[in-house]
């Protein structure tokens, strides 16, 4: 009796990404057909593009793709831009309904070391349900955005979120990891947080970041910001902890405060000096109430979109 092998899909989200998406699907082509050959995967296995709402022809290529490479190449595209971590849950999603055992989901720049594709795979047949990509390195990003990164890791840590550093969306699901997935249906998951929340079997492996050959990110300032955002009030509630904390501490310095200005005035019998002092401390104390003000509005805003209960996103084409 043959053995059976796993069907894989590879998960690729576009965003105006015509100058690279023909080359990148064809290179993954070529990957899963080595992975064929060694007779680790289906000849079944494919990929999968979500179209995020793409203003150029990423979709027309997408077309022409499935029309030169068949049921090889599969995707939607949705009906506006949704941004990338809705995208992944897309294709996530969409891969579980058409079927696989596994699927590793890839940047379309594919700055990601493609390679590393068959040590997931590898990984998987071991069995672990998620295999984590780790970058080696961040030489390829700005020194803003490293360091940002670096410090964000940290964060997450401290705020008992325990994220791997480097860890990136270039990962290896399984069948079981994403049925769990379609069990959380919360507007703003998380997926660096959720994966490893979750408590399935994980692997890591270690890879190389290259350097993008054609077009530019679509990540800026503030969408890493707001993905970073999400992360935070996604999955830890220690922000709101401190808050409270800080709002203790600061009853407890004022009631100090007030013995002191008592102790001066009616046991030393002096005018209490320091207007420089209050001018900074109502300066102080008032930007702080802001900050945990917007802390607040960020808990609030996940709550508020909760609740709308919207669709992720909707669908404008597919092809499956």
């Amino acid at each position: 009796m043959s053995e059976i092998k796993s069907r894989l899909a590879i998960i690729i989200p576009c965003f105006n990404e015509e100058l690279v998406v023909q080359s990148t699907v064809e290179i993954l082509l070529g990957v899963l057909d080595e992975i064929i050959l060694k007779n680790k995967i289906s000849e079944d296995s494919y990929i999968y593009l979500v179209d995020d709402g793409s203003k150029d022809k990423t979709w027309a290529i997408i077309e022409s793709l499935r029309e030169k490479y068949g049921a090889r190449i599969k995707g939607t595209k949705f009906i506006r831009n949704y941004g990338n971590q809705k995208a992944l849950i897309a294709g996530l999603l969409g891969v579980r309904e058409i079927g696989c055992d596994a699927c590793v989901s890839i940047d379309a720049d594919l700055q990601q070391d493609e390679n590393s594709i068959e040590v997931f795979v590898d990984e998987f047949q071991k069995g672990a349900d998620i295999v984590s990509g780790i970058r080696n390195d961040r030489n390829t990003d700005s020194f803003f955005k490293k360091y940002t990164a670096l410090c964000f890791y940290k964060l997450m840590n401290i705020l008992g979120v325990k994220i791997p550093k480097n860890h990136s969306d270039y990962r290896l699901v399984s069948k079981r990891a994403l049925d769990v997935l379609a069990q959380y249906p919360e507007e703003g998951l998380f997926l660096r947080g959720f994966f490893h929340e979750i408590g399935l079997k994980t692997s890591y492996v270690h890879f190389d970041v290259k350097p993008r050959k054609l077009g530019k990110s679509k990540f800026n300032v503030w969408s890493l910001t707001s993905l970073a955002l999400n992360g935070i009030t996604a999955f830890s509630i220690v922000p709101l902890r401190i808050i409270a904390l800080v709002g203790v501490l600061t009853v407890f310095g004022s009631m100090l405060l007030t013995l002191e200005v008592l102790f001066e005035k009616y046991i030393l019998h002096i005018a209490p000096a320091g207007w420089a002092t209050l001018v900074i401390l109502l300066a102080f104390f008032g930007g702080l109430q802001i900050f945990c003000l917007g802390i607040i509005g960020e808990y609030l805003g996940q709550i508020f979109n909760e609740v709308k209960a919207r669709p992720r996103y909707i669908k404008e084409k597919e092809l499956v």
